[in-house]
């Protein structure tokens, strides 16, 4: 049984978490392969007597809302153990069981000095600053390339995580004092508080990539969940404002312990809009436009970052991106989401292509500095004004909002599967099913 990976394909929140728990029911185990409790999921799920439930979810796999399915924290995933433990009770007051949580033992630990860094080093920046969300995502990362990384299994051995802790230290105090004015860390201090988690974590941990490799020998299903999205990859997103991680369906493989030759269906979740957390470049950002459709956006989504509360940067649908989304990770579905807050607009615009310095653009520019003055061309597409957050099949949308939606599957480089009309988990059209056997 082959696997399937759900794809950002804009900045990140796009609705990934939805789509993850839509599938949910038919597949064994949801795993987290990158990032860590920078990105957050919201998931709306609407109880057998009629009440509704919204879940705010930020390191925990979105499976873990679904009965009967295994959620994963990969190997390419940094963890925040408070942070882990506080969604961990939370979840539970709710009486949601997160026992089936597996972590993997080589997923990275972030640690308290790397939080300290990512505060310092943002506000030393000033106006080169990255809009990280200052939780130690990025210098975790950095000390995992650089080889001085605390891991998961670390935890069980103090005489280890203590050496670590130690040359760790080293660098990083001589950094906060010296460069940035700080208060260092004693070594004593981190491991304990390191070590207070290891007894509550340690049934929890495995390997996670041979626990995957047998389940799908078994025939069982695995669900690939990125953190953050396409535009924001390390490698392929709008450098350096990007995550550290890999958000890519090749980052999905390297982050889980899976095979490229078992992930055989990549679907990625798009909004009908596009929005943007954090500096960097962006097309067709609606700032300070005079129709005031940036703020409409911004108020009819929601758009308001789970983890960090932060406003989002609204602007219109960029097929170029979508484009190169679907390219990079070889999406095989789009799950486009939202499409009811473009309800009500007269008429809705479509950035078809990038004007550069007179130069038409079809495709993502070969350099940022290019992408940093791009111009977007403009389609524009007829809105409605009917209440679509009742629809379940394609036939009951309106047809300018069936044009809307045809139109961007014929720029977008793939099928659009399935269409997000409200919050909950209920709320879809299902055009296509996703689920394949």
């Amino acid at each position: 049984m082959p696997a399937t990976a759900i794809i950002g394909a804009q900045w990140g929140d796009e609705g990934k978490g939805k789509a993850t728990d839509l599938l949910g029911s038919s597949v064994d185990y949801v795993v987290k392969f990158n990032g860590g409790n920078n990105a957050g999921h919201t998931v709306v799920i609407k109880q057998a007597d009629g009440s509704v439930e919204k879940y705010a979810l930020h390191l925990l796999p979105s499976g873990i809302l679904t009965a009967g399915c295994t959620p994963v924290i990969g190997n390419g995933v940094v963890v925040d153990l408070a942070v882990l433990f506080e969604e961990i009770d939370a979840l539970n007051a709710r009486r949601v069981d997160t026992s089936r949580l597996r972590i993997s033992a080589s997923a990275h630990v972030i640690a308290e000095y790397n939080k300290q860094l990512d505060k310092v080093t943002e506000r030393f920046l000033g106006s080169r600053r990255i809009g990280t969300t200052g939780r130690g995502i990025g210098p975790t990362y950095a000390d995992k390339i650089n080889r001085i990384g605390i891991r998961i299994q670390d935890l069980f051995d103090e005489t280890i995580l203590r050496a670590k802790v130690e040359g760790a230290l080293e660098l990083k105090n001589q950094t906060l004092t010296k460069i940035y004015n700080r208060r260092g860390f004693t070594v004593d201090a981190v491991v304990a508080d390191l070590l207070s988690y290891a007894d509550r974590v340690a049934p929890m941990v495995c390997d996670t990539g041979l626990l995957l490799h047998e389940a799908l020998d078994r025939g069982e299903t695995v669900l690939l969940e990125a953190g953050q999205a396409t535009l924001l990859d390390v490698d392929h997103g709008t450098y350096p404002f990007v995550t550290s991680s890999s958000a890519t369906s090749g980052g999905a493989c390297t982050g889980s312990g899976i095979p490229p030759t078992r992930l055989t269906q990549v679907i990625g979740i798009v909004k009908a809009y596009t929005t943007r957390v954090g500096e960097g470049p962006f097309p067709t950002e609606l700032d300070g436009d005079p129709e005031g459709y940036g703020a409409f956006l911004r108020e009819a989504g929601g758009e308001f970052g789970v983890t960090t509360g932060r406003p989002r940067r609204c602007g219109w649908y960029d097929a170029v991106i979508a484009r190169y989304a679907a390219r990079v990770n070889g999406v095989t579905d789009f799950v486009l989401t939202k499409l009811d807050v473009l309800t009500g607009l007269a008429r809705i615009p479509v950035c078809v292509a990038y004007d550069v310095d007179g130069v038409r653009h079809q495709e993502m520019p070969v350099n940022q500095t290019d992408f940093h003055h791009a111009v977007p061309v403009y389609e524009y597409f007829p809105g409605w004004t009917e209440d679509i957050s009742g629809c379940r099949t394609w036939d009951e949308l309106p047809a300018d909002a069936r044009a809307y939606v045809a139109a961007l599957e014929e720029m977008s480089g793939a099928r659009i599967s399935v269409i997000g009309v409200g919050p909950e988990r209920e709320q879809s059209v299902i055009v296509h099913d996703l689920v394949r056997h």
